[in-house]
């Protein structure tokens, strides 16, 4: 049915010729004669950008950035759609936060709308933090014939160390720091573009996004306004053309969102310690295709899979610790080696989740694919499966007479 759905051209070759016209209309001269002619693959953008999300800052320059690596070769680029985009820090505690859950079905909505004008052969997702990313897959699978690849924008750099903060924050709530002390440790934790640096919704967004194989092998967190960010964003544009029907490589979302990428995404979650948000956010993505997944199939593999990081809240290290201490390529290659991936799945970088041990480099400007660390860089952060921080995932489902609940545990210490 997926493939079905696909046009063997253009998909805006079907359109009316009004309705062709006023889909380009707007466009430059360039990409508007290069849609005409019908040879060049038109990918959407649907971005998340506005300026309450640091993580979403440097969104404002992707699409400009996208559009250009794309007619480098020959393709073009729309920008088909925004969405919403709540900052849970900043609502958190506020009348707004009402609106939190609710949002994700509004940009999953809004997703659809973007996608829903009919003239694309491809989408690439901009967005990265809480109800975001759920929002958008849960919308992109509406279109589980276009091949669609999420382009992360990366933590910010490292602030003051988490220690710190948490030694102010106890000494404000007993009286021995004042306000002004207080506000000067959070602007110095949250303090520039990029996301936040623990291990919250947001970065767990991240990460299961690359073990699900809908980011280009590490490029999760990669800081923003570096070149390396820059070359991975250019060539998530460049990928994304290839899995297009017409590049005869074929690779829609549908393909990839399967039983066996959702298994991989709760286990890398409960390997992480990841947020407990996801135990609302992962039924839903697999809802929406067309799968099920209750949160007794989520106890189950929290019960077999070991946890294997420590970052903040589980731990004193952030993001970009765990990314130097092997990160996302030394994680997937533990997982896969220890049988607790499944290695069979499709991808955006191609046929198998082995891809993903990999980490990106550039050579001489060249972006190029290197073997991640065989061993952790500090096990304080990062462990083998053969020692790791708990034999069971940081997750677990709890049951009582009051109802049902879920606790980080790997958070209480």
């Amino acid at each position: 049915m997926i493939r079905g759905a696909a046009s063997d051209g253009p998909m805006r070759g079907k359109l009316q010729c009004a309705n062709f016209a006023h889909g380009v209309a707007a466009c430059g001269p360039e990409d508007k004669q290069s849609l005409r002619l019908m040879n060049a693959a038109n990918v959407a953008i649907v971005s998340s950008y506005n300026e309450m999300l640091s993580a979403h800052q440097p969104y404002e320059h992707f699409p400009a950035q996208i559009k250009q690596a794309l007619r480098d070769i020959g393709s073009v680029g729309q920008f088909a759609g925004g969405v919403p985009a709540m900052c849970d820090g900043v609502t958190q505690g506020e009348p707004g936060m009402e609106l939190a859950i609710a949002s994700r079905e509004v940009i999953a909505m809004s997703t659809a709308v973007a996608l829903s004008h009919n003239m694309f052969d491809a989408a690439m997702m901009l967005g990265i933090c809480d109800k975001i990313v759920p929002g958008l897959m849960m919308g992109a699978l509406r279109f589980g014939h276009l091949p669609t690849i999420f382009v992360p924008g990366g933590p910010m750099v490292s602030g003051i160390s988490n220690k710190e903060k948490a030694d102010v924050r106890q000494r404000y709530a007993e009286g021995k720091a004042s306000r002004e002390e207080l506000l000067d440790s959070e602007m110095k934790s949250y303090h520039g573009p990029g996301t936040c640096t623990f291990y919250g919704t947001a970065n767990t967004n991240q990460l299961l996004m690359e073990v699900m194989g809908m980011h280009l092998p590490g490029a999760s967190f990669v800081n923003p306004y570096t070149p390396l960010r820059d070359a991975l964003t250019a060539e998530a544009a460049h990928q994304v053309t290839r899995l297009t029907k017409q590049s005869g490589s074929f690779m829609p979302i549908g393909e990839i969102v399967d039983e066996r990428s959702l298994v991989n995404s709760i286990v890398a979650l409960h390997a992480t310690g990841g947020s407990t948000n996801h135990t609302l956010h992962m039924p839903a993505i697999a809802q929406a295709a067309g799968i099920q997944l209750t949160w007794q199939d989520m106890a189950d593999l929290s019960e077999v899979v070991p946890t294997l990081s420590h970052v903040y809240p589980n731990g004193k290290a952030d993001i970009n610790h765990f990314q130097a201490a092997g990160g996302m390529s030394f994680l997937i290659r533990e997982l896969l080696a220890a049988g607790l991936l499944h290695e069979n799945v499709n991808t955006v970088a191609g046929y198998g989740l082995s891809r993903y041990t990999k980490e990106p480099f550039l050579e001489d400007g060249k972006l190029v694919w290197r073997e991640g660390p065989l061993e952790s860089l500090d096990e304080n952060i990062l462990r083998p499966v053969a020692r790791p921080f708990s034999p069971e995932g940081g997750l677990r489902v709890m049951e009582g007479n009051l109802g049902r609940g879920v606790m980080k545990v790997s958070a209480v210490g």
